[in-house]
């Protein structure tokens, strides 16, 4: 029997689990360090020093920080986290992210759990293996990850794992951005600066723009076996061979078409995955092409839309 064959028998005799209804708003969130959570677990001092970094860009200090790091370790270990990850988006087009525990031991050999505020703020990945442009030399290893607190932390949760992710700017050892967080925050910025200066000719009252952003993201949903059965995506991650596509209408009936039940299926795991997360999504159909579906979010603002879409693209 060939390799197809095998493939569609294997679909047939799986069976179709659709995760139970849950309400939304009872678990959008439960795996976000929000200032709701943040207000439970930190002291008025570095609540209001948080507040007022996310909301103004203030620097906050060493010693606050080092209370803020341990008010999320405190959420974290209340969750089941025993490890953390500064989170950040090298020019790979993918996240990247290097776990660390929480438990070290003190000069007696004793035991403890640990995370301060030098841990939550710069990290030190090798970053030799990450593209750079032509930067620098490829031995030049050294990078650093810093601390957005504009982009609230969360837990991933894989299997019975879960990891706290600190979202992070990649930066090299002489500041050259090294990710896509960083010139993003540099031109929001840049764009926030312009925009009040443009406004303040209208209302004087004005003195912060935010752009917001609503991404859709469009995907296909092909089976495993059908996908391995096809030398083209195995070895090409693409096709190579088939029929041509449609270029007319021909396949209008599948846009806003009933969902499929297994589509459907693995669309409510996602979604309940995301809204932990914090991700907003709202709108989930049928695309034109065949097995090509799309789900979007509600607009949020720029940064954290960027950091939830390719979160999203981690869950999915």
């Amino acid at each position: 029997m060939s390799l197809r064959f095998n493939a569609i028998s294997s679909i047939n005799n799986n069976e179709t689990a659709i995760p139970a209804s849950a309400k939304i708003t009872g678990i959008f969130g439960t795996n976000v360090f929000t200032l709701k959570t943040a207000r439970e677990f930190l002291s008025d001092e570095a609540y209001k020093s948080l507040v007022t970094s996310i909301r103004g860009g203030k620097k906050i200090d060493r010693s606050v920080a080092n209370q803020i790091a341990n008010g999320i370790r405190a959420w974290a270990e209340s969750k089941g986290v025993t490890h953390y990850t500064h989170w950040f988006q090298p020019l790979t087009g993918t996240t990247a992210e290097k776990h660390d525990s929480f438990f070290t031991l003190k000069g007696d050999g004793t035991a403890i759990e640990e995370f301060d505020g030098a841990a939550l703020i710069q990290q030190e990945p090798d970053a030799s293996s990450f593209p750079s442009g032509g930067l620098r030399a490829t031995f030049e290893a050294r990078g650093y990850t810093a601390w957005d607190p504009s982009s609230p932390a969360f837990i991933i949760e894989i299997g019975q794992g879960k990891t706290l992710c600190i979202p992070t700017i990649f930066v090299s050892y002489t500041g050259e951005s090294l990710d896509y967080k960083a010139p993003l925050l540099k031109a929001l910025e840049a764009l926030n600066k312009s925009a009040v200066e443009v406004c303040n000719f209208f209302d004087k009252n004005v003195t912060k723009v935010t752009p917001t952003l609503g991404w859709e993201q469009e995907y296909f949903v092909i089976d495993e076996a059908l996908a391995t059965a096809r030398p083209d995506l195995v070895q090409c991650g693409r096709t190579v061979f088939g029929a041509s596509p449609a270029k007319g209408q021909q396949l209008e009936d599948h846009y806003f078409g009933s969902i499929p039940e297994r589509v459907y299926a693995f669309m409510r795991d996602y979604e309940q995955e995301a809204y932990k997360l914090g991700i907003p999504l709202r709108t989930r159909h049928n695309e034109v092409a065949p097995a090509q579906f799309e789900c979007a979010p509600i607009f949020e603002e720029v940064n954290i839309a960027v950091d939830h879409n390719t979160l999203l693209m981690d869950v999915m």
